[in-house]
């Protein structure tokens, strides 16, 4: 519910915000990213997944990775700050100076709150979470539309940012009743660095991976063109991320509470798999076949050029879902080493493959990133199979029955679209809703086994 009903927030908020400010506003923005995000990685360093897959922490490793968060988050900040003359030299736009200053600081506010939500999923107490998450959202939207409505352009996409990361610290403290000691333990440090650190470098890889193309993109090809791929990436993001989300959220824990009983982590491993590819493998690929009148009637006219990418993604996003649940196994299980070999071998496929894509505009990274994913796929699910015996011909064949189904829907949505003449108002929801209960109808006559998982654990649970 926090998820869902965040991404639908978000998603109202970015409709109406997408409609007020043009797209070469959306695109200067996005060329901060990938710095910002590989100074947050830097900032959380990994403890926080440290503390969670240690099932022992105690107060004082908790405390310990407080104030770490803080000192880090400071000097993350910090060197933002520093960087930005040189970043707006880059890219060549004066702005970047004081935006850049804007989300450095959102950088520190976060760290304050960082420790609070990790403890939050480790008890798995997403309730809480929801009601910050909402409040956060909802007050941080409001302030950027009323900004952008009275005329403050690009601003009202920073201000957005620094309001959600407060909103978010504040709530946090308010309805976390945890507080830091005034201690710090090298010790405490130590232990979890052990796991911390591996994951902090993976994290920095996987960040300045998914976050290079805002640099190729907005150098080579203008902001306007980051700002296509980006709404193309966050339209691709409202199905798979919020499956994504759900899974990453809730299956480290999970998992990492079953990691040393290995048949039943196998067994939740297939049951996650099966159920998240049954709602995933329709969705990306009901997307592709709308993507023209979803862009048309979410974000306007002026965002069609997002469509072709957009149908592009969603390909990559089918197998999104299985690169969280394979990586997940590995984390749950203290591999943070072979995690972090795995990142580096990935991160230089991605990049290679990222660079010869580049030459073909948006488009051709947008490949980039279906190659990528299949490639990252066979590579995660090898070490499943090796730690679990579930490896990637098992995963194959336990979503290909869905796959199957859902691609003649797919083929006979994207024929209507194409046939029926209306406007988009009309045409998604009802082609939406044809293609839901062609792909319901396929998958209950032929029964497949995702199908008997869902319906028998509906039944459980009633």
């Amino acid at each position: 519910m926090d998820i869902v009903f965040q991404q639908a927030l978000r998603l109202a908020i970015s409709i109406v915000l997408a409609r007020m400010l043009s797209p070469e506003e959306f695109g200067t923005i996005a060329l901060l990213y990938l710095f910002v995000g590989i100074a947050g990685a830097f900032a959380d360093s990994g403890f926080s997944s440290a503390l969670i897959q240690k099932q022992d922490a105690g107060h004082v490793d908790e405390s310990t990775v407080f104030w770490l968060n803080i000192a880090l988050g400071a000097a993350m900040a910090l060197g933002l700050a520093l960087l930005a003359p040189a970043i707006a030299v880059f890219f060549g736009i004066d702005l970047l100076v004081p935006l850049m200053l804007v989300l450095a600081l959102n950088l520190f506010v976060a760290a304050l709150g960082s420790i609070h939500r990790t403890l939050l999923t480790k008890k798995l107490d997403f309730k809480t979470q929801m009601v910050v998450g909402l409040a956060a959202t909802f007050g941080s939207g409001t302030l950027a539309i009323w900004m952008a409505w009275m005329g403050y352009g690009i601003w009202a996409l920073a201000a957005q940012t620094l309001a959600a990361g407060l909103f978010t610290t504040v709530l946090l403290w308010l309805l976390n009743p945890w507080r830091p000691l005034l201690v710090f333990s090298m010790a405490s440090a130590r232990r979890l660095f052990r796991f911390g650190g591996f994951m902090l470098v993976s994290g920095l890889l996987n960040v300045a991976y998914e976050r290079s193309y805002a640099l190729v993109l907005g150098r080579f090809f203008g902001v306007a063109e980051l700002a296509f791929y980006n709404r193309a990436d966050g339209t691709k993001q409202m199905p798979a991320g919020i499956l994504s989300a759900i899974l990453s959220r809730v299956a480290f824990p999970v998992f990492s509470s079953a990691a040393n009983d290995p048949e039943r982590l196998r067994r939740g491993v297939r049951m996650a798999l099966r159920g998240i590819m049954l709602l995933n493998v329709p969705s990306m690929i009901g997307l592709a076949a709308l993507a023209g009148p979803v862009i048309d009637l979410l974000f306007g006219s002026a965002w069609l050029p997002a469509a072709p990418i957009l149908t592009v993604l969603c390909l990559a996003g089918i197998l999104w879902p299985l690169q969280v649940i394979n990586l997940n196994v590995l984390m749950a299980q203290g591999h943070s080493r072979l995690f972090f070999r795995l990142e580096v071998v990935k991160t230089v496929i991605g990049t290679f493959a990222m660079i010869a894509g580049a030459a073909f505009g948006p488009l051709g990274v947008a490949w980039a990133v279906v190659l990528f994913s299949i490639l990252a796929f066979l590579i995660n699910a090898h070490y499943t199979g090796k730690l679990l015996g579930y490896g990637a011909r098992a995963q194959i064949a336990d979503f290909a029955p869905v796959l199957l189904l859902a691609l003649p829907m797919g083929v006979a949505v994207a024929w209507a679209s194409q046939t029926w003449d209306a406007q988009s108002f009309m045409q998604v929801p009802v082609l939406v809703l044809a293609g839901a209960l062609m792909f319901g109808a396929s998958v209950a006559l032929f029964n497949v086994g995702p199908y008997r998982d869902a319906i028998g654990l509906f039944r459980r649970s009633t």
